[in-house]
């Protein structure tokens, strides 16, 4: 059932001559990668409370698709199934295994957290709950992932909220809890991170070529899990050094925070390929996120602070 839905779709799509590629393209591109403008601007100078949920909510998501994907070890569609054909350069950017769907564990967490956020403002907390469901379309729509990889990829995107709201509470019952909850993220975060690097994964080959390199699948865990260590690591240094407040919606803190999304947008754009030509894949993905939560959490903060006196 599951082929022949993503088969329907790929039909659709070549009957109008890939008339949508180009944008599910864009909106899968941005789910995973500039989406991270928007919780930094809440956290810089809307509300920095719902900025921080949406980074952890986010973290946790990414960290729970590195233990479920490399658990699973769910081949790709057109894997399964050559009569899949990925539609524009999907297939380059969809490596790996599929189950459950990354960008969808990306964007429920980001949008989802947005639309708690804005759920006063009912028109946009509809348009946030749109934007998960169009992400999660595209990954069909582009032949790189089953319904089942983007539905598991939603209810665990909803369980990392759950996650998210359950820990904030207890750390506005109890804010000297904060610390504590920090370094059990870390603690987890390093289980799971041995676990996913140390297990043993399948190594099926296809004329001669292996199917998934477990090597290049371990690569992204450096960054998921990783990103969540330092979430906490840079929250932490936040607390204790800067303990800055978000800017307000004025014109003086929209126009700081916008000039902050700048670099940020420089760093995810093109910082990523510098730091892996100095170093490695996995290591340049563990310092390329741990640049952009520091860059989020404290660098900006430090800015926003001496700025907004």
């Amino acid at each position: 059932m599951d082929i022949t839905y993503l088969l329907w779709l790929q039909d659709f799509r070549i009957s109008i001559n890939d008339a949508l590629t180009p944008f599910m393209e864009e909106i899968s591109f941005f789910s995973t990668h500039y989406i991270i403008l928007l919780p930094a601007f809440v956290y810089w100078c809307l509300n920095k409370r719902s900025g921080l949920f949406i980074f952890f909510a986010m973290r946790i998501a990414q960290t729970i698709n590195a233990a479920v994907k490399l658990t699973a070890c769910v081949y790709r569609p057109w894997v399964r199934d050559a009569r899949i054909i990925p539609a524009g350069n999907a297939i380059e950017t969809a490596g790996g295994y599929s189950f459950p769907s990354g960008h969808t564990m990306m964007s429920v967490p980001i949008y989802g957290g947005l639309a708690i956020y804005a759920k006063k403002i009912k028109w946009l907390c509809w348009l946030f709950i749109l934007a998960i469901l169009t992400v999660m379309f595209s990954r069909n729509y582009l032949g790189v992932h089953t319904p089942q990889d983007v539905l598991a990829g939603l209810v665990l995107g909803c369980l990392s909220i759950w996650i998210a709201d359950y820990t904030f509470k207890i750390i506005d019952r109890s804010p000297e809890s904060e610390n504590k909850i920090l370094i059990a993220e870390i603690i987890i975060a390093l289980a799971v991170f041995a676990y996913v690097n140390l297990k043993s994964y399948p190594m099926d080959y296809v004329n001669g070529k292996l199917l998934v390199d477990p090597n290049s699948m371990t690569i992204d865990s450096w960054g998921d899990v990783g990103g969540l260590i330092m979430l906490a690591i840079a929250r932490y240094v936040e607390k204790k050094f800067v303990n800055f407040s978000e800017t307000g919606f004025n014109v003086k803190g929209v126009i700081l925070s916008v000039i902050g999304l700048i670099p940020l947008a420089f760093m995810i754009y093109g910082l990523k390929p510098i730091i892996v030509g100095f170093t490695n894949a996995h290591l340049g993905r563990l310092l390329y996120e741990t640049c952009l939560m520091f860059y989020i959490i404290v660098i900006w903060p430090i800015v926003l602070k001496l700025f907004c006196k």
